[in-house]
């Protein structure tokens, strides 16, 4: 018996999956996992990418959602976080990020690639001022 309700079943193949530029950050590439479809935009999931050759402008930032996990799987990133300071993530890093947080992207590995959770789907991002 199937209770799956608002969710239905995706499988997402790295040979199949292709980077885009269009997402947040231009310095960055996304993968989408088909998350976003598959739990009617409940959810969202990618993966994200350094564009080898851009830097991050490091402007500060916050985001209207109520969930945003990131998990590096390659490379290093540095992000800088209200009240908690600069942090650097390498592969095997995973943070958490509160709803709301006010965090920049400071600087990044050309070879850099991570995976982020987030829900809702789709949500807003504020220009903040640095904290």
């Amino acid at each position: 018996m199937t209770l799956w309700k608002n969710q239905a079943f995706t499988i997402a193949h790295a040979d199949d999956g292709k980077f885009e530029g269009q997402g947040l950050r231009p310095f960055f590439e996304y993968r989408d996992l088909g998350i976003k479809d598959a739990t009617k935009g409940q959810y969202g999931a990618h993966v994200i990418r350094a564009v080898p050759g851009m830097e991050s402008p490091g402007a500060w930032h916050s985001h209207d959602l109520d969930f945003q996990m990131v998990y590096v799987t390659k490379g290093w990133v540095v992000f800088e976080y209200e009240g908690e300071g600069e942090q650097t993530l390498r592969a095997g890093s995973c943070v958490l990020q509160p709803p709301g947080i006010k965090h920049r992207e400071v600087r990044h590995s050309d070879d850099m690639e991570l995976i982020e959770i987030i829900s809702p789907a789709e949500f807003d991002t504020a220009e903040e001022a640095a904290p």
